[in-house]
Parts: C-alpha cells; sequence; structure tokens
C-alpha cells in the first residue's frame, strides 16, 4: 500500500459513531447546508418502507439533518411506491424525469436522474433493499461532509455477513439481478453457506474491482467497500460527473471523484453491519463485466473489445451460450443537462 495511502487511511476513515448526532445538526445549520436522501428502487415493497420509515423517523421528525427523503421507482411491478409513499418518502417515477430522453436500463442511470429532482447539497445513496436498516448509513456518510468543507465524497464501509444471524439467510429484501439491474449494490455478496460469517467485500469487489483498483488507481487501496451502494457526495461534485448507466456507477464514481477532487476529498464511515440478500453467480458475473468495462473505458478511451459476455446454461443437449450486453453506456456530467441547469438557475 502507498505510504500516502497509510495516511489517508488515519485521516480520512472514521466510524459513524465519531460525530455526535447533535454536533452534525450543529454544522449543518451554522453552514446552511442542505441533504437529500435517494433510494433507487425495484420491486423492494418488502424493505423500502422500513428504509424510508427510519430515515423520516430518526432523521427528519426527531432530528431535522435529512430535509429531503426520495424514492425513485425503476418500474416497479410490486406496492414498492405506495409502500415508500406511505412511509413518507417522495416517490417518483423514473421514465417522469427528463422524458425527452428515453430512460436506459441500470441503477447508474436512476442516480442520475435523482440530480434533477432532488435540491440538497449534499445527496446520499442508499439502495433500498437492506434489512434492519440504521440511521447510521445516512447520518455516518454525510457527516463529514457537514463538517469537512475540504471532504466531496463520502463511502460507508460495513461487515457484510453472508448469513444473517438467527436466521436462515433469505428474509425481506433481495438483491436479485432484475432486468435493469436495479436491486441491490455491485458487491456481489456470496451466497455460499459455508463462506465466513465475517466476509467483507463480495466476491465482485475481491476477485474484479479490488484487483483492478490496486493495480491501476492504487490511490483507492484503502476503500473498503468500494462497491458499496451507500454514500454520500457534494452535488457540486457530482454535478461534474458522468454516470455509468448500470452496475458500473460505483466504481465510475470512485475512480472519477479521485481524478476529480483527489484522495483527500474522498473518506469512508464505518457504519457498522448491511444486511441484504446476496446475488448468484451468473448475475455477479454480468455485474463483473460491467464493472470491468467501466475500468476500462477509464484506462482508455482508444478502441475496446465488443462489450458482451457469454455464459453457458446446462440445457437438453448439452451447454447452451447465453449472450449478454454489457452496460457501456454512460450519461454526462449532469451539469451539461438544460433542464438541470435551468431549474437549478430557477
Amino acid at each position: 500500500m502507498l505510504e500516502e495511502v497509510e495516511r489517508w487511511l488515519t485521516r480520512r476513515s472514521w466510524s459513524a459513531a465519531d460525530r455526535t448526532l447533535d454536533r452534525l445538526l450543529v454544522a449543518k445549520a451554522a453552514r446552511g447546508t442542505t441533504v437529500s436522501v435517494v433510494l433507487p428502487a425495484l420491486d423492494e415493497e418488502a424493505t423500502v418502507g422500513a428504509i424510508v420509515s427510519v430515515i423520516r423517523r430518526e432523521l427528519m421528525e426527531r432530528a431535522p439533518l435529512v430535509d429531503e427523503l426520495v424514492v425513485i421507482d425503476s418500474g416497479s411491478s410490486d406496492r414498492t411506491a405506495e409502500v415508500a409513499a406511505a412511509a413518507g418518502a417522495r416517490v417518483v417515477h423514473r421514465d417522469a424525469i427528463l422524458p425527452r430522453l428515453p430512460a436506459l436500463p441500470g441503477k447508474g442511470e436512476v442516480l442520475w436522474r435523482s440530480l434533477l429532482v432532488t435540491s440538497g447539497d449534499v445527496v446520499c445513496f442508499v439502495d433500498a433493499d437492506l434489512r434492519r436498516f440504521s440511521a447510521d448509513f445516512v447520518s455516518g456518510t454525510v457527516g463529514p461532509l457537514l463538517t469537512d468543507a475540504d471532504v466531496h465524497f463520502v463511502k460507508a464501509m460495513y461487515d457484510r455477513p453472508l448469513r444473517e444471524s438467527g436466521t436462515d439467510g433469505d428474509g425481506a429484501g433481495g438483491g436479485d439481478t432484475r432486468r435493469d439491474g436495479m436491486r441491490g449494490d455491485a458487491t456481489g455478496g456470496d451466497a455460499m453457506g459455508g463462506a465466513a460469517a465475517g466476509a467483507q467485500g463480495g466476491r465482485v469487489t475481491e476477485l474484479v474491482a479490488r484487483p483492478l483498483l490496486n493495480l491501476h488507481w492504487p490511490q483507492l487501496a484503502g476503500f473498503v467497500q468500494p462497491l458499496g451502494g451507500e454514500y454520500a457526495a457534494r452535488r457540486s461534485l457530482l454535478e461534474r460527473l458522468p454516470f455509468p448507466v448500470g452496475y458500473g456507477v460505483e466504481l465510475g464514481l470512485l475512480v472519477d471523484a479521485l481524478h476529480t477532487v483527489g484522495l483527500d476529498a474522498l473518506g469512508q464511515v464505518d457504519v457498522g453491519v448491511r444486511l441484504h440478500r446476496h446475488q448468484d453467480d451468473r448475475a455477479l458475473g454480468r455485474m463483473a463485466a460491467a464493472i470491468y468495462r467501466t475500468a476500462q473505458l477509464r484506462l482508455s478511451r482508444a478502441h475496446l473489445v465488443r462489450p458482451e459476455l457469454t455464459q453457458f446454461d446446462r440445457g437438453e443437449h448439452g451447454f447452451v451460450p447465453r449472450t449478454y450486453s454489457v452496460d457501456t453506456e454512460e450519461r454526462p456530467p449532469i451539469r451539461e443537462i438544460a433542464e438541470y441547469t435551468s431549474g437549478r438557475a430557477a
């Protein structure tokens, strides 16, 4: 590990307990900072309501830390929108945002569009499939952005047990990949029961993202959960960054934030434990390909290999190839969109 990263770990890695809620409220008021929380959601009726309820109760009603709580529904077939609204979130459908531009499938697309329907100076993203959700996921990641003017981007770090203590490992929520790859983050949890209960990064993190970061962006080697779906950033930074539309969004934003504001403007906060359903191997393969492709695009803008991934199913007469397109589309920095700049000016 680079000496620079070792120093960064001591200066820019915190625990959620390091900043009390009272301290955050004082800092927020002193700077007049506003905070938006965004939950991208697809078919998450089992978990989204509890997450919204915790944020609203703990961070809006008991303590006015969060100014805006928005769920972006990516075309759910269940009652996600109704449950989220009943719990106290403002619900916006993905396709209702910037309708002149047809929506592309993917989580990154939803995060990018959310900037058009939120107004906070700080934007915090939280996945909608988490169980036993703690408000620390929000207050922890937002905290350094309220108290330290030179911090611009903060990732959550946490333990991610492969089996939830006291359960059969299933439970509510869901990290299974759907048609537009909206569910869960891209850490790629291991679903095998024999794996260690205290595993940190999932298979995609450990086998794809962490080697890529260590080899090509060693300044980012200190991030415990580089692909985690819970993070916060200043709007002034997010509006300058391109957004990969699919599962590459977390790696893409992290790498681009490094190049835009530098390592010392990035941080991470320990928020405890993250519980969600884990992905199967085939979904992880497609996820890994999208993340690798995102890295490729940042390593070279020259001609690259065809962005497809072929996997195999055993059929009646042997193995059958299944070929999937790999997410390659990226949305431009949001400040380049006329509707965004005109809306901010108004």
